[in-house]
């Protein structure tokens, strides 16, 4: 069976997440622990926590996916930015336990005007301190990035080579968000340029290290480095690579979410549906 879920609302409650992945069909789901936008985060009850994990457990959606905050950046050089972005990764991974989830997606961070490389070494050093400082279920998955000024995880070779330098137990995999390859560079409306992600995938981390797909249409053109999600088929990428997407073999066992526009109630229904129909 294959998984395919969007990015729910925690309104009301994280419990509240599921029964709105339930409500659209989904057997998988991802969400914000707690606002994105801000430092602050709210302590989950154990009732809340124990709701969230009943639900899951009775409607059989799994995996469970924790996107991380927006403000993190492993990268930075402002040594407080990185200290509150070393905490909030690990409350991140405490949250995902408390709640049963299985995977952490992380966007590393921005150069912040530094040399890639130097920041990238940064973002192995916080990254290292996350991993000695303790043991979770949860696994942390390291998310492609578009390729806008300062970024360091837009091609594979760059996420592989964080994974590879930090201590094993911490990271499981990584997150391919479809938008983000092809405005990084990677021409997946071409069969050719599906089969150059998979093979960079399987050549610096391992086809078993996908753990995810964020499987959205683009805005801007391949190696536009633009970062805009759109509706399924209603971008530059288009409905026929999305559809070789989701079959090619690399791609085809991998639990796929949704990151669409919502603008009105009917569009994770239908782009859910458009995706049902590729397979």
């Amino acid at each position: 069976m294959r998984r395919l879920g969007v990015h729910t609302s925690i309104a009301g409650g994280l419990d509240k997440s599921v029964e709105r992945a339930r409500a659209l069909g989904c057997n998988t789901f991802q969400v914000f622990s707690h606002n994105p936008r801000g430092w602050a985060v709210k302590e989950r009850s154990q009732e809340e926590c124990a709701a969230f994990r009943k639900l899951r457990h009775d409607f059989d959606i799994s995996p469970a996916f924790i996107h991380t905050s927006y403000l993190i950046n492993l990268a930075a050089t402002d040594k407080v930015l990185l200290k509150k972005s070393v905490d909030m990764v690990t409350g991140e991974l405490n949250t995902a336990d408390a709640l049963g989830a299985e995977y952490v997606v992380l966007h590393t961070g921005s150069a912040s005007g530094d040399d890639p490389g130097n920041a990238r070494r940064r973002a192995i050093r916080c990254l290292t301190e996350v991993a000695e400082a303790g043991k979770w279920k949860a696994g942390l998955l390291l998310e492609n990035t578009a390729g806008e000024r300062g970024d360091i995880t837009s091609r594979i070779a760059e996420i592989a080579e964080i994974i590879d330098a930090v201590p094993r137990g911490l990271i499981a995999g990584i997150c391919i968000d479809t938008c983000h390859a092809f405005a990084a560079g990677y021409d997946l409306k071409s069969d050719s340029g599906i089969d150059v992600l998979a093979a960079e995938i399987e050549r610096y981390a391992g086809r078993e290290s996908l753990r995810l797909v964020h499987l959205n249409d683009a805005r801007g053109d391949v190696g536009s480095h633009l970062d805009r999600h759109d509706h399924i088929g209603g971008g530059k990428l288009g409905i026929e690579a999305l559809r070789a997407i989701v079959n090619h073999p690399s791609f085809r066992n991998v639990p796929l979410i949704l990151e669409t526009p919502k603008k009105t109630e009917e569009d994770d229904p239908r782009n859910l549906a458009l995706v049902k129909g590729l397979f």
